[in-house]
Protein backbone atom coordinates (compact mmCIF):
# COMPACT_ATOMS: atom_id res chain seq x y z
CA UNK A 1 0.00 0.00 0.00
CA UNK A 2 1.59 3.16 -1.11
CA UNK A 3 2.14 5.85 2.07
CA UNK A 4 0.55 8.35 0.30
CA UNK A 5 -2.81 6.64 0.23
CA UNK A 6 -5.10 7.64 2.89
CA UNK A 7 -6.34 4.10 3.46
CA UNK A 8 -3.01 4.14 4.90
CA UNK A 9 -3.24 7.21 6.87
CA UNK A 10 -6.43 6.21 8.25
CA UNK A 11 -4.76 2.82 9.33
CA UNK A 12 -1.81 4.55 11.32
CA UNK A 13 -3.75 7.12 12.55
CA UNK A 14 -6.19 4.45 13.92
CA UNK A 15 -4.09 1.67 14.99
CA UNK A 16 -1.91 4.27 16.83
CA UNK A 17 -4.36 5.98 18.62
CA UNK A 18 -6.51 2.30 19.44
CA UNK A 19 -3.45 1.88 21.73
CA UNK A 20 -3.99 4.94 23.69
CA UNK A 21 -7.78 5.33 23.90
CA UNK A 22 -7.99 4.21 27.55
CA UNK A 23 -11.78 4.18 27.74
CA UNK A 24 -12.81 3.45 24.52
CA UNK A 25 -13.05 5.61 21.58
CA UNK A 26 -14.95 8.46 24.05
CA UNK A 27 -11.33 9.64 25.50
CA UNK A 28 -9.45 9.61 21.85
CA UNK A 29 -12.13 12.13 20.63
CA UNK A 30 -10.05 15.07 21.36
CA UNK A 31 -7.02 13.38 19.46
CA UNK A 32 -9.40 12.06 16.79
CA UNK A 33 -11.00 15.87 16.51
CA UNK A 34 -6.92 17.09 16.42
CA UNK A 35 -5.76 14.90 13.38
CA UNK A 36 -8.81 14.75 11.12
CA UNK A 37 -9.48 18.61 11.51
CA UNK A 38 -6.30 20.60 12.26
CA UNK A 39 -3.46 18.34 11.20
CA UNK A 40 -5.15 15.85 8.37
CA UNK A 41 -7.59 18.51 7.33
CA UNK A 42 -10.17 15.49 6.69
CA UNK A 43 -13.15 17.43 7.53
CA UNK A 44 -14.13 20.75 9.06
CA UNK A 45 -14.79 21.56 12.56
CA UNK A 46 -19.25 21.35 11.73
CA UNK A 47 -18.40 17.81 10.00
CA UNK A 48 -16.52 16.63 13.21
CA UNK A 49 -19.14 17.71 15.25
CA UNK A 50 -21.96 16.71 12.75
CA UNK A 51 -19.90 13.02 12.68
CA UNK A 52 -19.61 12.77 16.16
CA UNK A 53 -23.65 13.87 16.95
CA UNK A 54 -24.66 11.32 14.36
CA UNK A 55 -22.01 8.33 16.28
CA UNK A 56 -23.74 9.24 19.64
CA UNK A 57 -26.97 9.11 18.39
CA UNK A 58 -26.55 5.61 16.26
CA UNK A 59 -27.39 2.66 18.33
CA UNK A 60 -24.15 0.74 18.98
CA UNK A 61 -20.59 1.42 20.20
CA UNK A 62 -19.59 5.07 19.90
CA UNK A 63 -16.74 3.76 17.98
CA UNK A 64 -18.96 4.81 15.17
CA UNK A 65 -17.29 7.72 14.80
CA UNK A 66 -14.01 6.63 13.28
CA UNK A 67 -16.18 4.76 10.86
CA UNK A 68 -17.58 8.01 9.81
CA UNK A 69 -14.35 9.82 9.90
CA UNK A 70 -13.02 6.91 7.78
CA UNK A 71 -15.88 7.29 4.94
CA UNK A 72 -15.56 10.41 4.75
CA UNK A 73 -11.84 10.01 3.91
CA UNK A 74 -11.84 7.25 1.48
CA UNK A 75 -15.35 6.41 1.48
CA UNK A 76 -16.49 2.54 2.27
CA UNK A 77 -12.92 1.40 2.15
CA UNK A 78 -11.51 4.23 4.63
CA UNK A 79 -14.66 3.68 6.95
CA UNK A 80 -13.65 -0.05 7.05
CA UNK A 81 -9.85 0.63 7.01
CA UNK A 82 -10.73 3.23 10.19
CA UNK A 83 -12.58 1.19 12.06
CA UNK A 84 -10.33 -2.18 12.06
CA UNK A 85 -7.26 -0.34 12.70
CA UNK A 86 -9.31 1.31 15.91
CA UNK A 87 -10.43 -1.91 16.97
CA UNK A 88 -8.58 -4.97 15.77
CA UNK A 89 -5.29 -3.80 17.98
CA UNK A 90 -7.29 -2.91 21.19
CA UNK A 91 -9.04 -5.94 21.18
CA UNK A 92 -5.96 -7.87 20.90
CA UNK A 93 -4.36 -6.16 23.67
CA UNK A 94 -6.87 -6.79 25.70
CA UNK A 95 -7.13 -10.32 25.21
CA UNK A 96 -3.46 -10.44 26.04
CA UNK A 97 -3.71 -8.30 28.77
CA UNK A 98 -6.83 -9.79 30.59
CA UNK A 99 -4.76 -13.55 30.13
CA UNK A 100 -1.96 -12.07 32.32
CA UNK A 101 -3.79 -10.24 34.35
CA UNK A 102 -6.46 -13.76 35.36
CA UNK A 103 -3.56 -15.92 36.07
CA UNK A 104 -3.60 -16.91 39.90
CA UNK A 105 -0.66 -14.84 41.70
CA UNK A 106 -0.01 -12.63 44.90
CA UNK A 107 0.99 -9.16 43.15
CA UNK A 108 -0.69 -6.22 43.43
CA UNK A 109 0.11 -4.62 39.99
CA UNK A 110 -3.30 -6.16 38.64
CA UNK A 111 -5.50 -3.75 40.99
CA UNK A 112 -2.88 -0.55 40.85
CA UNK A 113 -3.01 -0.19 37.04
CA UNK A 114 -7.01 -0.87 37.27
CA UNK A 115 -7.05 1.85 40.13
CA UNK A 116 -5.30 4.07 38.06
CA UNK A 117 -6.81 3.81 34.83
CA UNK A 118 -10.23 5.40 36.52
CA UNK A 119 -9.04 8.62 37.00
CA UNK A 120 -7.23 8.34 33.59
CA UNK A 121 -10.60 7.42 31.59
CA UNK A 122 -12.55 10.15 33.25
CA UNK A 123 -9.94 12.78 32.18
CA UNK A 124 -9.84 11.76 28.97
CA UNK A 125 -13.61 11.67 28.60
CA UNK A 126 -13.34 15.22 29.76
CA UNK A 127 -10.91 16.65 27.77
CA UNK A 128 -13.65 15.06 24.79
CA UNK A 129 -16.44 16.80 26.01
CA UNK A 130 -14.26 20.49 26.17
CA UNK A 131 -12.99 19.52 22.63
CA UNK A 132 -16.67 19.28 21.10
CA UNK A 133 -18.26 21.97 23.64
CA UNK A 134 -15.26 24.33 22.10
CA UNK A 135 -16.25 23.54 18.46
CA UNK A 136 -20.16 23.74 18.79
CA UNK A 137 -21.08 26.13 21.72
CA UNK A 138 -20.66 29.36 19.10
CA UNK A 139 -22.86 31.34 20.63
CA UNK A 140 -24.07 32.42 24.78
CA UNK A 141 -27.17 30.66 24.55
CA UNK A 142 -25.76 27.31 23.24
CA UNK A 143 -23.18 27.59 25.86
CA UNK A 144 -25.12 28.19 28.51
CA UNK A 145 -27.51 25.33 26.83
CA UNK A 146 -24.27 22.95 27.12
CA UNK A 147 -23.56 24.17 30.79
CA UNK A 148 -27.21 23.45 31.65
CA UNK A 149 -27.17 20.04 29.99
CA UNK A 150 -23.98 18.87 31.75
CA UNK A 151 -25.49 20.64 35.48
CA UNK A 152 -28.86 18.39 34.86
CA UNK A 153 -27.02 15.35 33.86
CA UNK A 154 -24.67 14.93 36.19
CA UNK A 155 -27.12 15.21 39.21
CA UNK A 156 -30.31 13.77 38.11
CA UNK A 157 -31.44 10.66 36.50
CA UNK A 158 -33.06 11.60 33.58
CA UNK A 159 -32.74 9.57 30.48
CA UNK A 160 -29.75 11.69 28.41
CA UNK A 161 -32.54 11.53 25.11
CA UNK A 162 -34.94 14.07 26.59
CA UNK A 163 -32.26 16.54 27.10
CA UNK A 164 -31.14 16.09 23.33
CA UNK A 165 -34.80 16.54 22.44
CA UNK A 166 -35.01 19.35 24.54
CA UNK A 167 -31.81 20.82 22.42
CA UNK A 168 -33.04 19.57 19.31
CA UNK A 169 -36.54 21.61 19.86
CA UNK A 170 -34.70 24.84 20.90
CA UNK A 171 -32.23 24.38 17.95
CA UNK A 172 -35.54 23.97 15.74
CA UNK A 173 -37.23 26.95 17.13
CA UNK A 174 -34.11 28.86 16.16
CA UNK A 175 -33.53 29.79 20.14
CA UNK A 176 -30.08 28.02 20.11
CA UNK A 177 -27.72 27.94 17.19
Amino acid sequence: MNAESPIWALISTFGLMSLFAVGGAAAAVPEMHRIAVEVQHWMTDKQFSDAYAIAQLSPGPNVLIVTLIGYAVAGIPGALAATLAMCVPTALLAYYVSRLLNRPSQSRWPGLIQAALVPLSIGLMAASALILAQSTDRTIAALLLTAMVALIASVSRINPLWLLLAGGLLGFAGIVR
